[in-house]
């Protein structure tokens, strides 16, 4: 399992996309002096994928929106509640005829795939009546009601469809690594419950000791604290410790100099940290626990510096974050291996629910093998048949055969004259 680390919201990046030219801030940065610095071409810098099963349709439904000026001169003065609040949607009443068409015909091609997929998974389950007018109503990320046009009301599901998934998505995050730390364990006693005691034992010694070598790490810094920042400002940067300036660090690590900080660019500030506690070639660090320690990193720099909740971080609350008190004398940061990711009443509740589902599984396998069986039975039942009737072919070929009299020299009958 590899968690993705790019989470961006769209409705989001529909602004700062189109802002970033008139909000980003000039610093003056000697990059003489900095390591690895690749200029970045804004232009071919690609949207990340947000997760979401209409990912495809939400990218191409914004480039297209951007085409049109009058929409993009709306969306520089809009703010994120406006956004938010679909205010913004009735603007797409005044868009050009040529960008509603494409949008006509994106929101077309996007039903006909809902509609492919539902068929696809009907015909799965051997369902043969589709009402695929009832069954969209389940996407709620456009309008079913009328699936030959894009209008208002569809731009506006579209936001708040997306807004609300990603909202949840680093939830369902954490849920899942509890599931996978909770699996992780109910396999490590099952395996022991098939060992004898000496074996046993030996296996429990080597998971302590595994635990304690994991454990033993260097110090890791607070998530955005003045000491994590200055880390990577000598040693990813390359640039003097002394000479540390926030100003300069944002701009730095704005890598599409949008004039923001997403939240793909703030987990990457936290490598360095991870790098401390986790390293692929040792048997007792695993790599699904960093990818949550760094969502856990970035989610606790996010509430502590981003004010306005819209998972970016522009320089002005940047600026204002290492004002605070946290900022220079941070708490501890406790890392995974210091917490506790289930109670044994989770873990039992969940390894009930894991005897259902291979119960359920091994009905379902005991039906499959009764069909299998049946199957086989009527092959060799159709097998059998087919080699009766080619007997019986044969049979009747050379009884025919047998009552030809033979012919003469001349093809005449051989048959006596009477």
């Amino acid at each position: 399992m590899r968690w993705r680390t790019i989470l961006i919201q769209y409705c989001f990046l529909l602004v700062t996309c189109l802002r970033s030219a008139l909000e980003a801030v000039p610093i003056d940065i000697d990059k003489t002096k900095v390591k690895n610095t690749q200029p970045v071409d804004s232009a071919k810098i690609e949207p990340p994928d947000t997760g979401l099963y209409y990912d495809e349709y939400l990218k191409q439904v914004i480039d297209v929106l951007e085409t049109d000026n009058h929409f993009r001169e709306k969306l520089q003065k809009a703010d994120i509640e406006e956004i938010k609040s679909g205010r913004l949607s009735k603007e797409l009443d005044l868009v050009s005829h040529h960008v509603r068409t494409k949008l006509d015909e994106l929101k077309r091609q996007e039903v006909a795939r809902l509609r492919m997929l539902i068929k696809a998974k009907l015909d799965s389950l051997q369902d043969t009546g589709i009402d695929h007018h009832a069954l969209l109503k389940q996407f709620d990320h456009l309008n079913h009601m009328n699936p030959d046009k894009f209008e208002s009301t569809d731009l506006d599901m579209l936001i708040k469809a997306a807004t609300s998934d990603l909202e949840h998505y680093d939830k369902t995050r954490h849920e899942e690594f509890k599931k996978y730390e909770m699996m992780k364990e109910h396999e490590r006693r099952e395996y022991l419950k098939t060992l004898n005691e000496e074996k046993r034992k030996e296996e429990e010694s080597k998971f302590e000791e595994m635990k304690k070598k994991h454990e033993n790490h260097p110090k890791v810094n607070h998530p955005g604290s003045k000491d994590q920042l200055k880390e990577v400002w000598e040693e990813t940067d390359g640039l003097d410790p002394n000479d540390f300036d926030p100003k300069t660090f944002f701009k730095l690590h704005d890598v599409n100099n949008d004039g923001f900080l997403d939240e793909q660019e703030l987990e990457a500030l936290f490598t360095k940290e991870l790098e401390k506690v986790y390293d692929p070639k040792n048997e007792e660090d695993d790599m699904v626990e960093m990818e949550e320690e760094r969502l856990r990193m970035r989610e606790h720099v996010m509430n502590e510096v981003d004010a306005n909740k819209d998972r970016l971080v522009t320089l002005e609350e940047f600026l204002k974050a290492t004002e605070k008190k946290e900022f220079l004398e941070p708490d501890s940061w406790e890392t995974l291996d210091q917490q506790q990711f289930f109670t044994e009443e989770e873990l039992k509740e969940y390894e009930n629910l894991i005897s259902l589902q291979e119960n359920e599984l091994k009905k379902k396998a005991d039906e499959l093998q009764k069909q299998k069986e049946e199957l086989q039975r009527q092959h060799d039942q159709l097998e059998a048949q087919k080699l009766e009737y080619h007997q019986v072919v044969q049979q009747m070929e050379q009884k025919k055969l047998q009552e030809i009299p033979p012919s003469g020299p001349g093809g005449e009958s051989k048959l006596p004259h009477i």
